[in-house]
């Protein structure tokens, strides 16, 4: 079974595993917190945690594990794993190098240092949004863009696009390009691309400079959405025309 682990710090959220872990835990435990999560536009630290008494999961338990991690992995913005079973260590070092957020193992003794973990403050986005009644977010950055940056987009953009099936228009302002913190940060602009332009209307870049123009040119060529380049100090018209 599941159960919700009480006295958390802000922001962080945990289950207990205790014995055999079916999908109806699944169902009843975990989903009803991060569907919350997600209809606030929140991400979490998740702590998960099993007792000596845990035994497995059943099919059913696992096949929901898949689907739970495809629908809501941008929620979470850490995780802490804390067990002595062997094959869930394995399996955290194996599969949380493929997450977009820091995993981290800890032993059973180690909960108090998980808590503590979860609860250390991390770099927030630097990218301001205005997201209007009318379907239209304004995007600025502050700086290079960075791995926060397309989670933050991701957190705002993903539940309008749940309700209202695409987003009216995207506009980016900003004086110029600020290229990217990292490598790492690079992919996670081409998914947050891959996974969300067909949802998108039309975006604006209301950037300054050639770099611009020329990405705007060769992206329209690979998604669906409309793309236009505006000077930057013509970011009105620029929402203006996404509105349309």
């Amino acid at each position: 079974m599941l159960r919700t682990i009480e006295d958390l710090p802000p922001k962080v959220i945990g289950v207990l595993a205790d014995g055999e872990v079916t999908q109806s835990d699944y169902e009843t435990v975990l989903l009803p917190l991060l569907r919350e999560t997600y209809r606030k536009g929140n991400r979490v630290r998740f702590l998960y945690q099993t007792s000596p008494g845990f035994s497995g999961y059943t099919v059913g338990a696992m096949v929901e594990d898949m689907h739970v991690g495809l629908k809501y992995l941008r929620l979470f913005e850490r995780c802490a794993i804390v067990s002595d079973v062997e094959w869930i260590q394995r399996g955290a070092t194996l599969f949380g190098s493929l997450m977009p957020c820091p995993v981290k193992m800890f032993p059973s003794q180690g909960l108090k240092e998980a808590v503590a973990w979860l609860s250390e403050p991390e770099l927030d986005s630097t990218l301001t949004c205005e997201l209007g009644d009318d379907g239209v977010l304004v995007v600025h950055p502050h700086g290079p863009l960075r791995r926060e940056d397309f989670d933050k987009l991701a957190g705002i953009v993903d539940p309008w696009i749940e309700a209202h099936q695409q987003l009216r228009g995207l506009v980016i302002s900003m004086p110029k390009f600020p290229g990217w913190e990292n490598i790492g940060s690079v992919f996670q602009h081409m998914e947050f691309i891959r996974d969300h332009h067909r949802h998108i209307r039309k975006v604006a870049l209301a950037v300054d400079g050639i770099l611009p123009e020329v990405m705007s040119h060769l992206a329209s060529h690979f998604v669906e959405a409309d793309i236009k380049q505006f000077p930057f100090d013509q970011a009105e018209q620029a929402r203006r025309w996404v509105g349309e």
